[in-house]
């Protein structure tokens, strides 16, 4: 679970695998392995009562599930990162009745989702044509680890949540405008395949091979390249 602190964590991009300091790798075997992560990281996430919420989130969470295959016939390697990302609510501090560490947890939460909000922004601009390349990732910990999942090599999916109560209504909008500027961002995803170029040298001599053998037979040549003989 991380916070919404910018500069808790430092991060790095390793041959396209996002490194976090700080974050141990566990290993998992099964779904039921990783839901067990899964309700860990939720237990961890800090929550404290406010004036709008009695269990209010305290940060936000990231779960991040690499998975890597590989391809028994051509001997490829898959690998893909599945990220299941929980945002902590942008607060109002006048109506949440914040003060001291709440009202610090606010602020920084607020910036990150800010610093989500002109990632976002950045990326519409730049399908549409009218914005500059420049995508602004680095501006908090949040947005560089979620690089992968916006605007990159990947599909993105987002829930959006409101509540029906009218003196929550500007939040609503303020949500639908976000999840509306989220939904314009486009992705194009491709497989993430590598290959090993000795099982790519082998693979093309089997091919070879079995090439030359049926020129051989279609030619009715034995294998001392003299013909063969037909029985009627």
């Amino acid at each position: 679970a991380g916070s919404g602190h910018s500069d808790k964590h430092s991060i790095a991009h390793v041959d396209g695998v996002t490194e976090v300091s700080g974050v141990n790798k566990e290993p998992v075997e099964s779904v039921e392995a990783a839901a067990g992560l899964v309700r860990r990281a939720a237990a961890a996430r800090a929550v404290e009562a406010t004036q709008m919420n009695a269990v209010s989130s305290r940060s936000h969470t990231i779960f991040m599930l690499y998975i890597t295959g590989e391809h028994e016939a051509s001997g490829s390697r898959l690998t893909g990162c599945l990220n299941l990302v929980d945002l902590a609510g942008s607060e109002r501090v006048h109506k949440m009745g914040l003060d001291g560490q709440t009202l610090m947890e606010a602020k920084h939460i607020n910036l990150s989702l800010h610093a989500l909000e002109q990632v976002v922004v950045a990326l519409q601009e730049k399908a549409q044509g009218t914005g500059r390349s420049h995508i602004p990732y680095r501006n908090s910990t949040m947005t560089m680890m979620l690089k992968d999942s916006l605007g990159g090599n990947c599909r993105t999916v987002m829930i959006a949540t409101a509540s029906p109560r009218g003196d929550h209504l500007l939040e609503g909008i303020s949500t639908c405008r976000f999840a509306q500027r989220i939904a314009m961002v486009t992705n194009e995803a491709v497989v993430n395949e590598e290959v090993d170029p000795a099982l790519i040298i082998k693979r093309l001599r089997i091919e070879n091979r079995e090439l030359r053998d049926e020129l051989r037979i279609l030619r009715g040549d034995n294998e001392i390249g003299r013909p063969l003989v037909q029985i009627n």
